[in-house]
């Protein structure tokens, strides 16, 4: 059996440069989309109802426009009368009702162009000039508060849509298990559905209060809430971000006092750097006092969401890459597999595990151990890893020693010794299953901070296989899965900055025009 699975191998390492063209082909084409597209079609479905209801409430519902004006109470006092109305040509006076200070005029259009309402109050030469434009359309826009006909239909349907879109994402990541759950579809579901439904539920609080007291909170309260999202989820998420970042940084420097300072040893605390230093660029632009014209003022809020989105993006980048990377450590696949896989890494020079390396077989034989107990399956081990050039020999040997000698029948291991990077464990480890049962049911093993990104390449090599992580250091568990969100979003980054930019596009231009 040995000398078939040599031949294999050696069959395998002749194929090590197709699998690369198949490596950059699959990152040039991205993860399987399909979750994607089903979610941005739901959210376009979602959208176009909406839509639809605001159309049909325009038309149905709001034909005339409601003007509420506070009235100084002072002045009121002094006379039982109410202010009175005037209004110029183009549009009449549907009702009038008066409650609370607050003079509420429902205004119907008769022409386009323009016109103003004025409210006289009855015992003084005091007067308010609420200046209106009216489109061809015959749709009232109020140029003092922002609202229009039908503004409360537009802003339950914004509010309903954030919060739509919040809820499909987290149901995709809810529904993503098994290998579906290694997807970077799985990342974005899962970071950004926090941040819509936060913008949402910002946006359910500026509804009620504008449906509730329209006087007092305007339809500008809204555009401010939309155009600027990202700057107050920014601000809402600052102590926790803040708090992460200190914890990374206290790792990071525990990692130092036990390894050498090198580049991979120090990326989490230049992360932590990072957001320390963001958020702190961050407050000062929006804190910042402000004296300029309109534009010079729209130009300024635009920089600032432009900028808030950026920060927020990776923000929710790396908040969804900590979640599935915890969930996907702390899986518990069931005990019904055929094969289980190593993935390999570096060993001491006389053939010994490391920890980091020994946690990963361990970890494989506790399964193995358990599953045999519970239903008498043996699964077959497949240590993964080729020779390094300062290896005395491939670490599936090294590996295959151990499992020997922890008492695991020779014929229950089948070493794959031609691989040098994860991709090519999948892949390589793949022919061998697929040599033996096509069919076999999957799982492999490797350190817990590296399951996430393993599972991405098993699933882009078509391999069905769920992962277990092997525990490690605290100290050493979070530098080490910094660099994997940076290895995630490094093999990505030209479909990153693409999302990026059409983001920044979205916010930056509701910031020059909601102003």
């Amino acid at each position: 059996m040995r000398a078939e699975w040599t031949i294999i191998e050696h069959e395998t390492f002749i194929c090590t440069v197709i699998h690369i063209r198949e490596k950059r082909r699959a990152i040039s084409e991205g993860d399987d989309y399909s979750s994607m597209k089903q979610a941005t079609k739901q959210i376009a479905i979602c959208a176009l109802a909406l839509l639809v209801f605001c159309t049909v409430c325009r038309w149905t519902l709001f034909r005339t426009y409601t003007i509420h004006v506070p009235v100084d109470a002072a002045l009121t006092r002094e006379s039982s009368q109410p202010p009175s109305i005037e209004v110029q040509d183009g549009i009449h006076i549907d009702g009038e009702t008066w409650r609370n200070g607050v003079l509420h005029v429902s205004i119907r259009p008769d022409r386009p162009g323009e016109a103003d309402v004025i409210i006289r109050n009855a015992n003084s030469d005091m007067s308010q000039y609420h200046p209106l434009r009216i489109s061809r359309l015959g749709t009232v826009y109020d140029l003092q508060t922002g609202g229009f006909s039908g503004d409360a239909a537009v802003l339950i349907a914004v509010t309903l849509f954030w919060l739509l879109v919040s809820a499909i994402m987290f149901w995709h990541y809810l529904q993503a298990k098994g290998q579906a759950f290694y997807a970077y579809s799985t990342i974005y579901f899962a970071g950004f559905s926090i941040f819509t439904l936060v913008t949402g539920l910002l946006m359910l609080r500026v509804t009620v209060l504008h449906l509730v007291r329209p006087a007092n909170f305007s339809m500008y309260a809204a555009y401010s809430t939309i155009n600027g999202a990202s700057k107050q989820f920014m601000l809402m998420t600052m102590p926790i971000t803040a708090l992460f970042a200190l914890a990374m940084a206290v790792s990071n420097v525990e990692l130092l006092r036990h390894q050498k300072p090198q580049l991979q040893n120090v990326l989490g605390l230049l992360i932590s750097l990072l957001l320390i230093l963001g958020e702190i660029i961050g407050l000062a632009l929006f804190i910042r006092d402000f004296s300029g014209s309109e534009w010079e003022g729209r130009i300024q809020n635009t920089l600032e969401n432009v900028y808030a989105t950026v920060f927020v993006y990776f923000e929710c980048m790396l908040l969804g890459s900590v979640i599935c990377g915890m969930k996907a450590a702390r899986h518990q696949p069931a005990m019904d597999k055929d094969f289980i896989i190593i993935l390999g890494c570096w060993f001491r020079k006389d053939g010994t595990l490391p920890p980091l390396l020994r946690g990963r077989v361990d970890r494989a034989l506790e399964f193995w151990r358990r599953q045999k107990a519970a239903s008498g399956k043996e699964a077959i081990f497949i240590p993964s890893g080729g020779q390094g050039a300062d290896e005395t020999m491939p670490e599936a040997e090294a590996m295959r020693r151990y499992l020997v000698s922890q008492g695991i029948p020779e014929r229950m291991i089948l070493p794959e010794t031609q691989s040098a990077n994860t991709y090519q464990n999948m892949a390589f480890s793949k022919k061998i299953v697929d040599t033996i049962d096509a069919d076999g049911k999957v799982i492999f093993t490797t350190t817990n901070y590296h399951v996430f990104r393993s599972g991405l390449w098993a699933s882009r090599v078509g391999l069905a296989a769920e992962g277990i992580g092997g525990k490690t250091r605290w100290w050493y568990w979070p530098n080490a899965f910094m660099r994997e969100c940076a290895g995630l979003m490094k093999s990505r980054w030209k479909q990153e900055i693409l999302l990026l930019i059409l983001l920044i596009l979205f916010f930056g231009v509701l910031s020059m025009v909601l102003g």
